[in-house]
């Protein structure tokens, strides 16, 4: 087993919530063997959520406690790893990936999550702290809805479901900024609006890399026959698939918009460079008679009857002048201007 991925200084803790229809207990910071002595109760459903997958010596004890294969535990320490549900004697092991909205960055925040699927347990497996399960936390204690007379099966897409939920947020957050980017590049667009368009690219590509391969896996929990999952709660699988669908079409949509607003924020620029180019044509063109003018009457040859006039000076300005304002309202009348 070796650690791949963004190396945390904190320490793995791992807590649980052991729960049936008329009780739950919640442990916080608790040991490999105490989770192996809540798991093993004959009623109820253990949920063993473990903050930190860097501490390999912790993954491999809890890996030896619930039999888990290996190659399993190899793929919980890889946060490289690709999004997948593998069936194994005993349990379900499913990769997905946490996305979060971060304001700070104005970005995506990816984590690497690993599920375990057993007959009474469900350990999620999370690179740090952080993670979006309070919803599921708050269920669980008021015993609201159906979880509590649920079993694990439900527990895992309940899981699933907060991860899911999740994107349609960080998705709604990047629609947002694409339609402010998207006014100012008609009335305003600044030369740091490309790089914000180039980023929010990069991070719709991320979310499709999670989301596509995220449809798949539910749908091969939905259709596979598998004995973790009861019959009774398929349609709730199938309705994870219905929401994967969901964001997979409001992403491609928002692609499809960031590319548009690529070549609009080009036209624009490109508009504003043609206006500024129109400005300095038509000055540099009335300034190209009146240089005329100018440079005939600085010659400074001796018989020129000009240069002797008592008002030729004054002339020669009335001239200049009619000439810059004839070709302006020529410019204005052929629509130039």
């Amino acid at each position: 087993m070796v650690f791949i991925g963004e190396q945390k200084q904190e320490r793995t803790t791992i807590d649980v919530i052991a729960y049936d229809e008329t009780s739950i207990t919640e442990l916080s910071d608790v040991t490999v063997d105490r989770c192996r002595e809540l798991a093993g109760k004959d009623a109820g459903v253990t949920w063993i959520n473990v903050n930190g997958v860097h501490d390999i010596d912790a993954i491999k004890a809890l890996g030896g406690c619930f039999a888990l294969h290996p190659l399993t535990l190899e793929d919980i320490v890889n946060t490289s790893q690709r999004l997948k549900i593998e069936e194994f004697p005993g349990y379900v092991f499913i990769v997905l990936k946490m996305i979060d909205w971060n304001e700070t960055t104005r970005g995506i925040d990816t984590e690497h999550v690993s599920l375990i699927l057993g007959p009474k347990f469900v350990i999620s497996f999370l690179e740090d702290a952080g993670d979006v399960f309070n919803a599921v936390r708050q269920r669980l204690r008021s015993a609201k809805g159906r979880i509590r007379s649920m079993r694990s099966d439900y527990l895992a897409y309940s899981l699933m479901d907060a991860v899911i939920d999740h994107y349609f947020l960080a998705v709604d957050r990047i629609g947002e900024r694409i339609e402010d980017i998207d006014e100012r590049l008609l009335s305003a667009p600044m030369a740091e609006d490309i790089q914000t368009i180039h980023r929010m690219k990069r991070d719709i590509v991320n979310l499709r890399k999670a989301v596509w391969p995220l449809r798949e896996e539910i749908g091969a929990l939905e259709k596979r026959e598998l004995p973790m999952i009861r019959p009774e709660t398929r349609i709730y699988w199938r309705d994870l698939y219905d929401h994967t669908f969901q964001i997979i079409e409001m992403v491609d949509t928002y692609r499809d918009l960031l590319a548009g607003m690529h070549d609009t924020y080009l036209s624009s620029m490109s508009n504003r460079m043609n206006e500024i180019m129109k400005v300095l044509t038509v000055i540099a063109t009335v300034f190209i008679p009146l240089t005329f003018i100018a440079g005939v009457y600085g010659m400074n040859f001796e018989h020129m009857p000009e240069l002797h006039w008592r008002w030729g000076y004054f002339l020669i300005w009335v001239v200049m002048l009619a000439v810059g304002l004839g070709l302006l309202l020529y410019f204005r009348r052929r629509k130039w201007l």
